[in-house]
């Protein structure tokens, strides 16, 4: 079975189909930390940054907007994102 390493354009397509957002920026940082736990050899695929705003995060809680991505990428997760810093917009 072979490894699928995560994009950013695949990780936005995801959030767009799920989350419907207005503003969606994903960016790969993996390169940042090469070396680190969770990094792999290929220097992307492991670290993200999302930048999102929704209307479906109107009126929740940090915890519950943040639940909402992780739980929307959560196939990725398996695949080997590592970590996922999420700015709520």
């Amino acid at each position: 079975m072979q490894t699928i390493v995560p994009t950013a354009q695949a990780l936005a397509e995801c959030l767009r189909g799920r989350l419907e957002p207005t503003h969606l920026e994903v960016i790969d940082e993996s390169a940042a930390h090469a070396g680190h736990s969770g990094a792999n050899a290929s220097g992307m695929g492991t670290h993200f940054r999302v930048r999102i705003a929704a209307p479906v995060f109107a009126g929740k809680s940090r915890v519950a907007q943040h639940r909402l991505v992780y739980d929307a990428l959560q196939s990725f997760m398996v695949q080997g994102v590592h970590a996922l810093a999420i700015e709520i917009l």
